[in-house]
């Protein structure tokens, strides 16, 4: 006779439990204190690109015989030798640095997408081929191929910019994600999903792409650096119109009028700091999705009171193990001796 056993119940209180693990596991990217930081400087500055215009005290552009002028109640950051008001610069620049930034970041990781994921699923002559066109992207100069077209077209924008950079950025994450792609495509889960008959595409988007979602993120992210200080790096040697404001035309005309030795620190002083925290911001957001993603750099982090409590430091690189020491202890005269289960004995 063969007795049915029956499931064992599920308590209301276990099931809220585990909808609040689950819950707290999917925050888990917006409680890390590195993404929530890096969240706040970023909003910071795309709200200073949509409203700067808006919020400028004064045009950037208008002179003032007031001439150079420190930091003070009218001018909060200062004035140029021409009188114009920085703050008012660096208000209405936000926005061309942030949108070639972003628009050349879109684009190139789109590209690495695309070639990558593809050349590393399909192999043999697809393979070939786009790992081909990646390597002769890969050597091709960014900046100098910037300067050239500028110079053929003098009233090139920021649209151009960002679509050079794009073109010559991507190769590098596309040789990335072609290597990553490589070593999962013979993963157990992936010869399940093509043994069950799914078309390739599905098995890319669905399989594939999201176990690659940190490192298109870093992609992106070193994407958007780089095309920034391209941008800046451009415009801070006079190869754009330095009639467009953004953070490097402000260090253009700095260095042109000597601001450095004149001791005009608030000339550049607070392009340089907007630089920064516009890195900073990217770099943290970085950080926080490698935490998130990477299961041993997830348990550190849901662990980081623990340890704080404990005076234990996480090393890079290494996952922390609490150790019960307990066990080791010696136990007080007269106490009963612990029980523990003896070892089986090895047969013969």
């Amino acid at each position: 006779m063969v007795t049915a056993v029956e499931p064992p119940a599920v308590t209301p209180g276990a099931t809220t439990a585990r909808r609040s693990r689950r819950g707290s596991t999917n925050l888990l990217f917006l409680r890390n204190r590195k993404t929530v930081v890096g969240l706040i400087l970023l909003t910071f500055f795309m709200v200073l690109a949509l409203i700067g215009d808006v919020i400028a005290p004064y045009d950037p552009s208008a002179t003032s015989p007031i001439g150079l002028q420190p930091p003070s109640t009218d001018h909060l950051l200062g004035t140029t030798s021409l009188g114009q008001d920085i703050l008012s610069q660096i208000l209405v620049g936000t926005r061309g640095v942030l949108v070639v930034a972003f628009l050349a970041g879109a684009l190139a990781t789109v590209l690495s997408v695309l070639v990558g994921i593809t050349a590393g699923y399909l192999g043999g002559t697809s393979d070939e081929v786009l790992s081909l066109v990646s390597n002769i992207f890969l050597v091709i100069p960014a900046l100098p191929l910037i300067i050239i077209v500028t110079g053929l077209l003098p009233s090139a924008g920021g649209l151009t910019i960002a679509l050079i950079i794009a073109l010559t950025g991507w190769a590098w994450g596309s040789r990335v994600l072609r290597a990553q792609t490589l070593s999962l495509r013979n993963r157990d889960f992936v010869e399940a999903a093509r043994a069950n008959g799914e078309s390739t595409w599905r098995i890319i988007i669905f399989e594939i792409l999201p176990n690659l979602t940190a490192v298109i993120a870093s992609g992106f992210i070193g994407t958007v650096i780089f095309a920034m200080l391209s941008e800046i790096t451009l415009a801070f040697i006079g190869v754009t119109s330095i009639s467009d404001w953004n953070w490097g035309t402000i260090l253009f005309w700095a260095q042109s009028n000597q601001a450095l030795a004149m001791g005009a620190w608030w000339w550049f002083v607070p392009a340089g700091l907007c630089i920064a925290g516009v890195g900073t911001a990217l770099t943290l957001i970085n950080f926080g999705i490698d935490e998130f993603v990477n299961p041993r750099l997830r348990s550190t982090g849901q662990n980081a009171k623990v340890l704080r409590a404990k005076k234990i430091r996480a090393r890079v690189g290494f996952t922390p193990v609490l150790r019960d020491t307990t066990a080791d202890r010696k136990p007080p005269r007269g106490a009963p001796p612990s029980r523990r289960t003896p070892l089986p004995k090895e047969q013969p």
